[in-house]
């Protein structure tokens, strides 16, 4: 029996929603400068079911800083942008499977061939690795075989 998440976005972009973030607007550069709050990691851990350590590790922020950050409400400029760098890699990937919470999470967390048989995960803490997850997303998306 698969359980999926209740809260799982329905459509393309609802992602974004559901974390109350807007899409790339000039809005989001706007949040990201001033530091995304601390609790969107627990509502995007609590979306894609993953752990807030398995996240904040993903987004190359150590337990210390984890545990700074959440006494000061807030991320870094740096750290909300690789935040965000998470959120729209792993929106891309559920899509790729569409929909599949289980199939994304598992991808994300196993070494890839494309990648240079890295995890996706372990990808995120620049945005040249963040975008290799993209672009690789997108050749499978069009059926390229890597």
């Amino acid at each position: 029996m698969r359980i999926e998440n209740q809260l799982a976005p329905k459509t393309h972009g609802d992602f974004w929603a559901a974390l109350r973030l807007p899409a790339r607007e000039t809005n989001l550069y706007e949040l990201v400068h001033h530091g995304l709050s601390f609790e969107l990691l627990d509502q995007l851990a609590c979306l894609v079911q993953m752990s807030r350590a398995d996240l904040s590790h993903a987004i190359s922020v150590s337990p210390r800083a984890l545990a700074r950050r959440a006494k000061a409400g807030r991320f870094s400029t740096a750290e909300s942008d690789r935040l965000v760098a998470l959120i729209a890699v792993f929106e891309e990937a559920l899509s790729l499977f569409e929909g599949d919470f289980t199939a994304t999470r598992k991808w994300m967390d196993s070494p890839v061939r494309g990648l240079g048989l890295k995890k996706p995960l372990d990808m995120l803490g620049t945005r040249v690795e963040a975008n290799a997850v993209l672009d690789l997303i997108g050749m499978l998306a069009r059926g390229v075989l890597v």
